[in-house]
């Protein structure tokens, strides 16, 4: 495994490349795009070792009707361990290959993990965004770092803050469910990954770019022999 440390420089240098505030249009937001990844180990080893994979799917949707248009997805061997903190690096090269064989692009990309929320303001939403040079968006079920007031009715937000920095929202998007975590990852600011993440969320806890994006993920894994979760 590489060094922590050049990872950990690696990963201020693209926070220091993330810009957090709205480089997007929001009037002409036409097309926006969800990330989510399933992963398998081979049916067959080598040498005994099975070798894990990494399916990533992005979804392209119309907005606001969340209708879906298009996907595309990439597969690619696992060369690094789950370490929390560093999942971009496990987890952005096969979103970046699905993102760049879209045939149309989107305006936006959310994507399930963290953005700017993260210990070296640098999560897998922030690493893909600079990476790409698009705007995006983190969602996640879990928080990485920060604290916040834990909302307790349907429809509110509340601030988290890390390091004395705003750098994402709770939000209680359907009753009876857990909070989910937005965070901006890059060319968006705080309050507009908040506003746009409501506007996708239909009947589900999750917004449909990266709702969808999870259940082709997993179509493909099943679709490919490799079973379900």
């Amino acid at each position: 495994m590489k060094n922590t440390e050049k990872l950990y420089r690696i990963q201020e240098e693209i926070a220091s490349k993330a810009v957090i505030k709205d480089e997007l249009n929001l009037k002409e937001l036409k097309l926006i795009a969800g990330a989510d990844q399933a992963f398998f180990y081979e049916s067959k080893s080598e040498n005994g070792i099975k070798k894990e994979k990494i399916i990533s799917a992005v979804v392209l949707l119309e907005y606001p009707s969340m209708k879906f248009i298009d996907y595309a997805y990439s597969v690619m061997p696992v060369d690094f361990p789950y370490i929390p903190g560093l999942l971009s690096f496990r987890e952005a090269p096969a979103i970046i290959n699905a993102f760049h064989t879209l045939k149309t692009k989107p305006d936006l990309l959310v994507i399930d993990g963290g953005g700017i929320n993260h210990p070296r303001f640098a999560g897998l939403a922030t690493h893909v965004g600079v990476s790409l040079d698009v705007a995006t968006i983190g969602v996640a079920k879990s928080l990485l770092c920060g604290t916040g007031e834990v909302p307790s009715e349907e429809g509110e937000a509340r601030i988290i803050t890390y390091r004395n920095r705003a750098v994402g929202y709770y939000l209680k998007s359907k009753k009876d469910c857990k909070p989910i975590i937005i965070a901006p990852g890059h060319k968006i600011s705080l309050e507009t990954s908040l506003k746009l993440i409501k506007t996708c969320i239909q009947k589900h806890k999750l917004p449909e770019p990266t709702r969808i994006a999870h259940l082709c993920a997993n179509k493909i894994k099943r679709d490919s022999g490799h079973g379900t979760i």
